[in-house]
């Protein structure tokens, strides 16, 4: 039996009323696993002819109230703001997974390499890393933005670069704690190469904490990107993305069109809290001392 396994039933409880923490884990998941439904089925549905084209301005009528006709009403530009709310988790699921999964491939393979070897190598890579870390995620990003340009992929490399430090950090302190355990001594008496001692022994002893980080900074990527959009350095104008609608609903605002801020801005709140809850469930699944 794992050590999750064994720690599942402490988190969860079988036999006792379940914990808060377990059930926020469980709003989390139920939160998270609605946007993903919507972000896979929302082109199934526009199809169906259930969903506005949200890449199609409506000739009439132009910001109309949320109602019977428009869910969540229609915006200046005369787009309906439910389907681009909808498809707007879409590009916000896309960027994240390809931005955390690169900042994942890139940090883990470091942490070990460094954590591992030591020397000139992890000296010259803690200082790199470090220097990454100081810079703020979001001026980082802003800044990589204007120079990748646009798009999915543009956007998930300006976004990834901020995480792989935290990846670095968190897997080369616990390879070089792992390292001087008995059994990786042994491994090595026995003629076991760097790469099987990396690959065999070492990565899945430190790989624990990973799955905790990649579910926060998948919620802090959200919130990365809806600033980049909110700054038009995100997506493209025609991709239907919540940091843009921000933006274009901002001049709205003061003549009374709230509901193309609202259903956007509360979109991004709610998937940004789902993420941040399940990372946190998580952290006490891996970690239960921390409880």
């Amino acid at each position: 039996m794992s050590s999750t396994q064994r720690l599942l039933p402490r988190f969860f409880g079988a036999s006792k009323p379940p914990s808060l923490s377990a059930i926020l884990m469980g709003v989390g998941l139920f939160i998270t696993l609605f946007f993903v439904s919507v972000a896979i089925f929302a082109p199934a549905f526009e199809a169906w002819g259930w969903l506005q084209d949200p890449t199609e301005s409506l000739s009439n009528p132009i910001h109309e109230p949320p109602g019977a006709r428009y869910w969540f009403g229609t915006s200046r530009q005369g787009y309906d703001v439910f389907s681009r709310t909808l498809f707007g988790a879409q590009a916000a699921l896309q960027v994240v997974v390809v931005a955390t999964t690169l900042s994942l491939l890139m940090g883990v393979p470091l942490g070990l390499v460094s954590g591992y070897l030591g020397g000139k190598i992890d000296r010259v890579l803690l200082f790199l890393m470090d220097t990454i870390y100081t810079l703020p995620g979001l001026l980082l990003s802003v800044t990589l933005a204007f120079v990748v340009g646009q798009g999915i992929f543009n956007a998930a490399i300006a976004i990834s670069i901020s995480y792989v430090p935290q990846y670095y950090r968190v897997v080369r302190n616990h390879t070089a704690s792992v390292k001087t355990e008995l059994f990786i001594e042994a491994a090595q008496a026995m003629g076991a190469t760097p790469r099987r001692v990396l690959s065999r022994y070492l990565f899945f002893n430190v790989i624990q904490s990973v799955p905790v980080l990649f579910t926060l900074n998948a919620a802090d990527a959200i919130l990365i990107l809806g600033g980049l959009g909110f700054l038009g350095l995100g997506l493209p104008a025609e991709v239907p993305e919540w940091g843009f609608a921000l933006r274009q609903a901002l001049d709205a605002l003061p003549t009374g069109i709230w509901w193309t801020a609202l259903f956007p801005g509360l979109a991004l709140t709610l998937m940004v809290v789902g993420l941040s809850l399940v990372g946190e469930g998580l952290s006490e699944v891996f970690h239960p001392r921390w409880r």
